[in-house]
């Protein structure tokens, strides 16, 4: 299935628009895995990195209170970090703050992803490309083109991480669990 999905993002001239139509066809059906296992193998086996920010960028969406219009960008997932809510509101026997914890590795997730589609290795990041056009991309050695929300400084992260925490020591309580502080700085 994964390498399915791979393949329908990558024969298409958009594999932007592509990601986009499948990961709205996908949606529903994750919403509907019922255990964060079963998710995190899906999510964590695909193989299009593209398709898989599609997704969760739909994720972080759904769960915020006010959704944003702002194209993928380290600015959207700093918006997601602050207004997401913990996601996937039907698991009634999962302690909440494993839910938090399932949204710090989602959010984690997302941004590994959207670093190999846009910044980091340099095959990959042309993915937004054609097949054809990525190939001219890499021979030309030209550089990914970043999205306005791509410019933000460690100021603005350590706000986002503070209100966050925040945020969570309302609900959890304090001390946090080791697994959420981990996530946290792996976040950070």
């Amino acid at each position: 299935l994964q390498r399915m999905l791979s393949i329908a993002v990558e024969v298409d001239k958009s594999p932007n628009c592509s990601s986009c139509k499948i990961a709205d066809v996908i949606f529903p059906f994750i919403l509907n895995i019922p255990l964060r296992s079963q998710r995190e193998a899906f999510l964590n086996t695909m193989e299009s990195q593209l398709l898989r920010c599609k997704l969760l960028e739909l994720l972080f969406q759904h769960s915020c209170d006010v959704p944003t219009t702002l194209p993928l960008s380290l600015a959207k997932i700093l918006y997601f970090l602050s207004h997401s809510s913990v996601l996937l509101q039907y698991q009634d026997e999962t302690a909440t703050w494993q839910r938090w914890d399932e949204m710090l590795q989602y959010l984690s997730l997302l941004l590994m992803s959207y670093q190999n589609v846009i910044l980091a290795f340099p095959l990959a990041e042309h993915l937004r490309s054609s097949l054809n056009d990525r190939m001219d991309l890499i021979v030309q050695k030209a550089k990914p083109k970043l999205q306005d929300g791509d410019d933000i400084g460690h100021l603005d992260i350590q706000l986002k991480i503070e209100d966050f925490i925040s945020r969570m020591q309302q609900v959890l309580g304090q001390p946090f669990p080791l697994q959420i502080r981990e996530k946290l700085c792996m976040l950070r």
